[in-house]
Parts: structure tokens; C-alpha cells; sequence
């Protein structure tokens, strides 16, 4: 792979039902490799499957990516399952010590999908979203960013627009669509091989970074174009307010 690479990376995560608020317990993590030149996009992805309860908290958003409530539901992350949330639920001392008994395992295998998958491909910079939090956890699963430039697309666009964007807003901003075996945006198109195209699956950290790969390529390849369109977005979110 040559060195004009760039990653992605995206994580996918919520606390233990009935556990601590400020503790969090990582669902599944993508590393998206974009390979310029080629327009090969390379994914690699990881599910925890501990046998735990987490609080999956989404967006509920308008057709301009707004956001307009919060949602929570609980999802085990072995099975699968769904369950509502409730709110005053929590976990007897016991069964917490045992959901972290459950959860402790999982530290080496997101310490080795990390690493293994830093080794095998050649890039400098990872783009991540709002991703202080992602970071932080995985450096406590063990991983070691020191030699990687990490850029914030949401850190960059505050610093230029001088407005919080979400990745729902920037995904109306740049007319994101999956279709199948493709990305598309205003500007761009990609081919996605089959076995990446399975993984990218709405509510995935899949789906996530393959949204921030297309938001970023075109922020960075046709910016004149995004700064007018994300102008136009944020001017129809205020008129809507008023």
C-alpha cells in the first residue's frame, strides 16, 4: 500500500445497564483505510461479544441531520438482543462485579485488532469525530497513537465555521448515500468491494466512518463547494428555529 493512505476510526459504545454513568464498555470499533490514488477503501472492524448489557443512546434527527431528542435502548452485546431502557434500573453489586468479570477479557483482543491492523497498513493521519473519547479508549485497552497524527474533523470545522456540526448534519451537507456497492456524495463516488459493503450497516461504527471518510474527502477535494453547502444547511436549521 503506498504512503498516501489515511485512516478512519470510529468506535461504537455506552455504559453497562444498571452499571456507572462515567464508565464505558466498547460495542465495536472500525478502522476505515482510504487509499488515495486508488480510491481503495479497505475496512476493518471488531464486535465485542461479552455477555453485557449496554445503553445504546442515538440521535433522533430531522431531515436536515438536526438533532431533535435522544433515544436509549439496551442492547446485549453476545446476542444481540434489544430491550427497553429504564431509567431507574440498576444492577445489585454482584451482578456489576460480574459484568465486569464478563467485560475484562475483552481488553487484549481491541489492544490486538488495533495494533495488528496499525501494523498492516502505511498511513500517517487518522481522522476521527468528536473522537476524544474514542481515543481515550482505546489507549486504556493499551494502544500507543504517539507516532500518529490524529486530526478532529469536528475540532477542524468548529475552528472555521464556528459551528458544532454532527456527522448526521455533515451527512445531509454532503447528500451521503449507500447504495449497495457504493459511496456517494455531491462530488464523489466510490466502489466498495463486497466484503467491506457488508460491514458498513446503518447504527455501525462501520457505517459511521464510512460517513466521515466521504465527509472528509469532500471537505478536503472540493471545500469552496462544502463550505457553501454546509452554509446552506445551517442557515435552513436556524430559519427552522425561528
Amino acid at each position: 500500500m503506498n504512503t498516501e493512505s489515511i485512516a478512519f476510526l470510529e468506535l461504537k459504545y455506552g455504559n453497562i445497564y444498571g452499571g456507572y454513568p462515567n464508565f464505558y464498555a466498547i460495542s465495536d470499533i472500525t478502522l476505515l483505510v482510504f487509499e488515495k490514488g486508488t480510491n481503495k477503501i479497505f475496512i476493518e472492524s471488531w464486535s465485542n461479544n461479552a455477555n453485557i448489557d449496554i445503553v445504546s443512546v442515538y440521535s433522533k434527527v430531522n431531515e436536515l441531520g438536526h438533532t431533535i431528542g435522544r433515544g436509549k435502548e439496551v442492547i446485549n452485546l453476545r446476542t444481540g438482543r434489544h430491550k427497553p431502557y429504564e431509567e431507574t434500573f440498576r444492577l445489585e453489586e454482584e451482578d456489576l462485579k460480574f459484568a465486569f468479570q464478563n467485560l475484562r477479557p475483552t481488553k487484549m483482543p481491541i489492544k490486538n485488532f488495533l495494533l495488528k491492523n496499525l501494523k498492516k497498513y502505511r498511513f500517517r493521519d487518522i481522522i476521527v469525530f468528536d473522537g476524544r473519547r474514542d481515543v481515550f479508549l482505546c489507549e486504556r485497552a493499551g494502544v500507543n497513537f504517539g507516532r500518529y497524527n490524529i486530526i478532529d474533523l469536528q475540532k477542524e470545522l468548529n475552528k472555521e465555521t464556528d459551528y458544532l456540526f454532527s456527522l448526521n448534519k455533515l451527512a445531509v451537507v454532503i447528500n451521503f448515500e449507500l447504495d449497495r456497492s457504493y459511496l456517494r456524495s455531491h462530488n464523489l463516488e466510490y466502489w466498495l468491494h463486497p466484503i467491506a459493503a457488508r460491514q458498513i450497516m446503518p447504527k455501525t461504527a462501520a457505517y459511521d466512518a464510512a460517513r466521515l471518510m466521504m465527509i472528509y474527502n469532500e471537505y478536503t477535494e472540493h471545500h469552496e463547494d462544502f463550505m457553501r453547502k454546509a452554509a446552506l444547511v445551517i442557515n435552513k436549521i436556524q430559519n427552522s428555529k425561528a
